[in-house]
């Protein structure tokens, strides 16, 4: 062997052959198999328990002998194709088994039987092989509709898959839920519509618009596959979810949710009468109760969603636009208080909340819950108001006397001190996280530049640490506290500015926004560049209006010399000045040369 060269050991030839994972199965390697096999046991026993609930192991009725309903309505509403099912119910013959067809010409004994009476004997006589295989058919479609939701939280709302209390509790309100509207079906035909509005309702104010048609459409599909009920069904079903849902994006009035039922009910009375006229239904009693009975149902969903968003609030932990209403109020104890212990603490919380409501509805965010998150950001300053530049209204600086790590555990204290303040007067949690969360994990850098000054000077003391001299977070965790970060010192950099001009204010915007991003404060946010461009533009031009430029206009002494003596010529004695007056306003008194002895004139004092 050629000097200078190692022998490979077998240990190093055998990792060279070692293949490199790829991606997907790095990424798998990084899940945490043990909760991803849970999740996926969850799946499947929701499946098997919402089999259970719709009795998959039964054929659905279809016909529903209903002296109240109209024809279709008692054939499921059909629609399309499905029209056929109106010229009488499928012939079953009993005698000679469920799957074999009756000879033509020939009369089954269902024929002079009323449908729900055939049919009811006719699941009587179904074998437990029969049911097996329904059972296993009817959980099949089941699960691969629960898979289809899964993926889409796993993309879209990861965090209810990653929450197992939120998971449990969601799949609950679905297995209730459906109880709930296949017994009124049976019951009280056409109330089933209530509990699924429900349902969908709550979803759109604890999650969001997407998420409620989501789970509406796999509520309806799974009643419909139960019911039998037909496509008609289906369409009535499907307008009332997505017109009851498409109106929630803007809740701040209690009354917005009797509306809601309102626009719903017309929208499914439409529906209706549109099928009736579909399958040539005459329009008597029968199908006008039948109307009404749908309208009923549609609004009596408004005052019950509204009787129960205080329960819903607090249950799912969520803040609905009229909650966050109430809180804006100014009047409340912490804002009061904050107001007459630190005033300009009080006035650069709602100079921030503009700013960043402003900014958070320019990338479509909530920009009511910033502004409220805002207003109680800094309401830890009210413990030591004296130690925060704002407050101190020229008296001497206490941070001179103190030692720079002494002064940051002062300044990092007011986080823990809003945190607890606002939990003693029962401030809900997502206002919370704006305190806590609003300064993130970053450096008190003026003291902590303090400390390292001081620190060169005594080479024989420890080095500093930087994490004393740090926030203890946590950093950001939405789109709104991470805009709430930003507004909060972008609105501190401008009152150090001596002169605010546009450019100026934009260098400031870009500069802060930048070192943010670079410090990793909105790793967490789920902000994308184009977002934060966004909001930094518009902070930008809420910035230039609140510091716009005035005109200077001359002190009174300077308008007082600059002030000549009119000359006397015709029209311009009193009289004429009076007659050239506009109406309703005095005439100007004659104009005379202030005097050295008049109070203000030259700015010299007054003659007495």
């Amino acid at each position: 062997m050629a000097s200078g060269t190692t022998k490979r050991t077998r240990a190093d030839r055998l990792s060279g052959l070692i293949r490199t994972p790829g991606k997907w199965e790095q990424a798998w390697n990084r899940l945490r198999h043990r909760d991803v096999a849970a999740r996926i046991a969850i799946g499947i026993f929701s499946t098997l328990v919402t089999a259970v609930v719709i009795r998959a192991w039964e054929p659905p009725g279809g016909y529903r002998d209903f002296t109240n309903l109209a024809v279709d309505s008692q054939a499921g509403l059909p629609a399309g194709s499905s029209y056929r099912r109106f010229f009488g119910p499928p012939s079953v013959d009993l005698g000679k088994g469920a799957n074999e067809a009756v000879a033509p010409g020939e009369r089954s004994d269902a024929d002079s039987l009323a449908p729900g009476a055939a049919f009811q004997k006719y699941r009587e006589g179904r074998g437990w092989d029969e049911k097996i295989r329904r059972f296993l058919g009817t959980w099949l479609i089941v699960a691969g509709g629960f898979a289809g939701v899964a993926v889409y939280l796993f993309l879209r709302y990861r965090r209810v898959l990653v929450n197992l209390q939120r998971l449990v509790t969601l799949l609950v309100l679905y297995w209730v839920t459906l109880a709930i509207a296949l017994w009124l079906a049976d019951e009280f035909p056409h109330a089933e519509i209530c509990p699924l509005l429900v349902f969908m309702q709550v979803l759109a104010v604890a999650y969001s618009q997407e998420f409620a048609v989501l789970f509406g459409g796999a509520i309806v599909f799974t009643f419909l596959l139960a019911t039998g009920q037909d496509v008609g069904s289906g369409i009535l079903l499907g307008t009332a979810v997505v017109v009851s849902v498409m109106q929630l994006h803007d809740l701040r009035g209690r009354s917005k949710l009797i509306y809601v039922g309102l626009w719903t009910a017309g929208a499914a009375i439409l529906i209706r009468l549109l099928l009736a006229l579909a399958n040539e239904v005459p329009l008597n009693t029968t199908l006008w109760s039948e109307v009404v009975r749908i309208g009923v149902a549609a609004v009596a969903t408004g005052f019950l969603v509204t009787g129960l968003l205080p329960f819903v609030e607090r249950f799912f932990g969520i803040l609905t636009d009229m909650s966050l209403l109430e809180l804006t109020d100014l009047s409340h104890p912490l804002l009061r208080e904050l107001a007459r212990r630190a005033p300009s603490t009080y006035n650069h919380s709602i100079n921030v909340g503009a700013i960043a409501e402003a900014a958070a509805n320019a990338i479509g965010a909530r920009g009511l819950l910033v502004r409220v998150g805002a207003y109680f950001h800094d309401i830890g300053k009210m413990i030591n108001p004296q130690y925060f530049i704002e407050n101190q209204a020229g008296n001497p600086n206490r941070h001179e006397s103190l030692e720079p790590n002494m002064s940051s555990m002062v300044i990092i204290s007011h986080v823990k001190d809003g945190a607890d303040l606002a939990r003693r007067y029962h401030l809900p949690e997502v206002i919370i996280d704006f305190i806590e969360q609003h300064h993130g994990t970053t450096l008190v850098e003026y003291f902590y530049g303090r400390a390292r000054e001081k620190s060169e000077g005594r080479p024989e003391d420890p080095p500093v640490d930087a994490e004393t001299f740090r926030y203890p977070g946590p950093a950001p965790q939405t789109k709104e506290t991470a805009i709430l970060m930003l507004a909060d010192a972008v609105e501190s950099a401008m009152r150090a500015l001596k002169d605010p001009a546009p450019s100026r204010i934009e260098a400031v915007v870009r500069d802060i926004a930048e070192r943010k991003l670079d410090q990793g404060q909105f790793d967490y946010s789920d902000l994308t560049l184009r977002e934060l461009r966004a909001i930094e533009d518009s902070m930008i031009k809420t910035l230039t209006a609140m510091y716009h430029g005035r005109i200077k206009y001359p002190e009174r002494s300077e308008r007082a010399t600059e002030r000549k003596p009119e000359q006397p010529g015709p029209g311009s004695g009193p009289a004429e000045r009076a007659e050239k007056a506009p109406t309703g306003e005095p005439a100007p008194p004659p104009a005379q040369s202030p005097s050295p002895t008049e109070p203000g004139a030259n700015g010299g004092p007054s003659s007495s």
